[in-house]
């Protein structure tokens, strides 16, 4: 083999490829044991699959700033400016990704590293009224462009002679999480070095991360992604599910990626309990942190398959290690409970998941997706809405060199890729969390409340691992005082021999002039309501609906729709509610399972429903002078079905509740 892998050095690209196919069929990849090889040429060549997923989203929405990643370090001491810009122009010339725009040529899209040249360091000062915290917020919100580039933006602001602030603001598609240490560290280096009056020693990069792109395609194609996708695929198997969290707002269509972030702090007595629990069950504190979010979103959503995405450096091979460059990967790491899970049988499951996960990890998140195939969803990320990131130890801690103290300047701007993302970091005196979340779905106060049910669940599962996930402690004793106190006064008993659309009978006799509902400036009084109500069921027991039958009712959020409810309720049938927004394959599925003959819905819908031909519809809105007002027979017992609702399907296809 090694006298194979001494050979391979002298081969053309060409040459080595055309090997590789040969060893393919004798079941080695020559690519998994060789190391990657230096670009023959400078020529524009071909992206990372990373990369590829970026630039395609970067197309869509040229304008965001959402991936882009930010770093400001503050500077306390006297600083040397113009070592400050030799070190940068040193770090855009050692790191090809620096120098480094995208362009497509017919289908293909390729990086084009351009040659380093001479840096020129802006230097800005605040303008009057300004903020520090505005400055750097306004710059690292500036999209970038990744056809003309420079794809890092590297600005210094002088609050003073002895303080200055710098402000790195980088593209996601040439670097990453990992990636900004690194970055850090050899800036450092190179400023010391240039106060010194010599060159940094670095170690020399061994490769460029074009020369990873280029590899990363070959070993892939080679027989590893086929591999490693028949491991994902029968991981996470036919259906992704959805979770459904509970939200403050309705999702809306388009995220906007607006975020804001939560910092918790687990004292070092927690952290020191939840390092035991992990020793006794043989986990990582990562995989015992992993469990306790995935508990939370099953006690939250109530779902029994709980995805979340985790990322991964990805440099796996020595030669990346240096790098600054777009690594890291994603995986998707599910969780599946029931009701007898206990603590210990889940931290087990996960330790096996996240076993088997790092041994398949090389597979690109973008292929996954793609082979996958989700249901396409502009408002959600693709197969986990919830992501979890831990780091052993923190990157963020002041440092001193050269004369100077720096700190990292902490942003309150936030970018919020997913619903929601936990982050833990271990220090000394504890765990460092937050809870990055979208501002389009959460309120402050409702994270907040998350933040102290994952602390209670926390200690609840370092207490007793052999207890039932379904009987840990998510409340706090304050928040059970308040559901079983003052939440719950006195018992009110109504009468259980009337049916609920004969109580509105009832109060319409009482007072008929008073409101009874209002919607969008719109308002109808008890007796509008009971007698509009009235007139369509009349209707609707002309089209022979009785108790027990089954009415659809696709109405947008309207009083025709609560007119619509009651009439079916008077009419003595069970209305089964149909959201017009939902996707056609689940309206489609609705109105086969549920049986129903009868839609009652309006006319402006019509076109956007898949109605099947042997259903019959009736217009909310028509004409209904011939109809009595008064109130219909009643038919029907606090016994009889009043409607029929489903769930999300998230686990597979919707299932109806008859109530």
């Amino acid at each position: 083999m090694q006298q194979l892998l001494d050979s391979v050095k002298s081969l053309s690209a060409r040459e080595r490829k055309a090997l590789a196919v040969l060893l393919k069929r004798q079941g080695v990849n020559l690519y998994g044991v060789t190391p990657i090889a230096v670009r023959e040429t400078q020529a524009p060549s071909a992206l990372s699959y990373a990369q590829q997923r970026q630039w395609i989203i970067w197309q869509l929405e040229p304008h965001s700033a959402a991936y882009n990643i930010p770093l400001a370090l503050r500077l306390h001491g006297a600083l040397d400016v113009e070592a400050l810009r030799r070190s940068v122009e040193h770090l855009i010339e050692r790191h090809e990704t620096l120098r480094t725009t995208f362009e497509q040529q017919g289908d293909e899209a390729l990086q084009v590293v351009h040659p380093a040249s001479s840096f020129a360091l802006e230097v800005d000062q605040l303008a009057a009224g300004e903020t520090v915290e505005r400055y750097v917020d306004q710059e690292v919100q500036q999209p970038f462009d990744l056809q003309h580039g420079p794809l890092l933006r590297v600005r210094l602001l002088k609050l003073s002679e002895q303080e200055h602030v710098l402000v790195l603001t980088q593209h996601h598609i040439v670097s990453d999480g990992w990636s900004m240490p690194i970055m850090v560290d050899e800036l450092m280096q190179c400023y010391q070095a240039a106060t010194l009056g010599r060159e940094a020693e670095l170690t020399p990069l061994p490769i460029q991360y074009a020369d990873y792109a280029l590899w990363q395609r070959n070993w892939l194609e080679m027989g590893e992604q086929e591999r490693q996708l028949a491991y994902w695929k029968q991981q996470l198997g036919e259906q992704q599910p959805i979770l459904e969290l509970p939200t403050d707002r309705p999702r809306p269509v388009l995220r906007s990626y607006e975020g804001a972030r939560l910092n918790v702090e687990l004292d070092a007595a927690l952290l020191n309990d939840l390092k035991t629990l992990a020793r006794q069950q043989g986990i990582t504190l990562f995989m015992l942190l992993l469990a306790s979010l995935q508990t939370l979103l099953h006690r939250y959503s109530g779902q029994a398959d709980i995805r979340v995405g985790v990322p991964v450096a990805n440099r796996t091979r020595s030669e990346t290690q240096g790098l600054i460059g777009f690594f890291v990967n994603t995986q998707v790491l599910k969780a599946d409970f029931d009701t007898q899970t206990t603590v210990a049988g889940l931290l087990q499951q996960i330790k096996h998941t996240a076993v088997q996960a790092q041994a398949h990890q090389d597979l690109p998140f973008e292929q996954l997706v793609e082979a996958l195939q989700p249901q396409r969803d502009l408002s959600r990320s693709p197969l986990f809405q919830v992501a979890y990131n831990h780091q052993s130890e923190g990157h963020n801690e002041a440092r001193e060199l050269a004369g100077l103290r720096l700190e990292y300047q902490v942003s309150d701007k936030h970018t919020a890729q997913f619903d929601l993302t936990l982050d833990t970091c271990e220090r000394p005196n504890g765990l460092a969390a937050s809870l990055t979340y979208a501002t389009d779905l959460f309120d402050a106060a409702t994270i907040e409340r998350m933040a102290g049910h994952w602390c209670n669940l926390l200690n609840g599962m370092c207490r007793d691992a052999n207890q039932r996930i379904a009987d840990l402690p998510l409340l706090s004793v304050e928040e059970r005082q308040d559901a079983l106190r003052d939440w719950n006064p006195n018992l009110a008993v109504y009468p259980s021999e009337y049916c609920a659309h004969q109580r509105i009978e009832t109060q319409t006799e009482r007072t008929p002039l008073a409101i009874a509902l209002t919607f969008a400036g719109e308002q109808l009084s008890y007796q509008q309501l009971n007698c509009r109500a009235n007139q369509v069921a009349h209707k609707l027991r002309e089209q022979g609906v009785g108790p027990d039958v089954r009415v659809g009712l696709a109405a947008e959020r309207s009083l025709d729709m609560i007119v619509g409810m009651l009439a079916i309720l008077k009419a003595g049938g069970a209305y089964v509610p149909l959201d017009p927004d939902y996707p056609q394959d689940r309206l489609s599925f609705l109105m086969q399972d549920s049986g129903i003959e009868l839609l009652l819905t309006q006319a402006h819908l019509l076109g956007r429903l898949p109605i099947p031909a042997h259903v019959q519809t009736l217009d909310l809105a028509d004409a209904l002078d011939g109809y009595s007002t008064e109130n219909p027979v009643n038919q029907t017992t606090p016994d009889n079905l009043a409607y029929v609702i489903y769930t999300s399907g998230s686990t597979g296809k919707p299932k109806g509740t008859l109530l």
